[in-house]
């Protein structure tokens, strides 16, 4: 008897969900929660996430254009194009942008792939309208998807 394994899962760009400057490339529903991929579009002098951790996943970032500022092994280091940073589960990390005049295109790999998507959408809701969500909200709100959120 041959095994043949469940066939392979596309995911084109037409069908493909974002959340802001985030597009949802693969999910982890759409993976069977093996990993998760989005692309995420930083304009110059964005901000990310400052320190944090994940307990139950890892997360690379490799940057397809530009520069990134980020928060690895205690120190703010810059990846450029064609480098990855990967972060293994409850590593402390962050990322934002490079410099006031430096953007970037970059990918977050996610492993498992847990619903992270949902954090994103998340995020985008509670700054619907302008609004300025508090310190304590935010971090509830991350620790309900696996974030927790440090502070200096």
């Amino acid at each position: 008897m041959t095994y043949l394994p469940d066939p392979a899962t596309w995911s084109r760009a037409a069908d493909q969900g974002s959340a802001g400057r985030t597009r949802f490339i693969a999910t982890g529903s759409q993976t069977r929660g093996d990993l998760g991929l989005f692309e995420v579009t930083m304009p110059p002098g964005g901000s990310g996430p400052g320190p944090h951790l994940h307990r139950t996943f890892s997360e690379s970032f490799h940057v397809l254009k530009g520069s990134l500022a980020v928060l690895a092994n205690g120190a703010w280091t810059t990846a450029h194009a064609g480098d990855l940073v990967y972060v293994p589960r409850s590593g402390v990390h962050g990322f934002r942008s490079a410099g006031p005049d430096v953007g970037a295109r970059f990918l977050i790999l996610f492993t498992p792939g847990i619903p992270r998507e949902e954090y994103f959408t998340g995020l985008v809701e509670l700054h619907a309208d302008g609004r300025t969500p508090s310190t304590e909200e935010l971090d509830a709100f991350a620790l309900e998807h696996d974030q927790l959120n440090l502070r200096d």
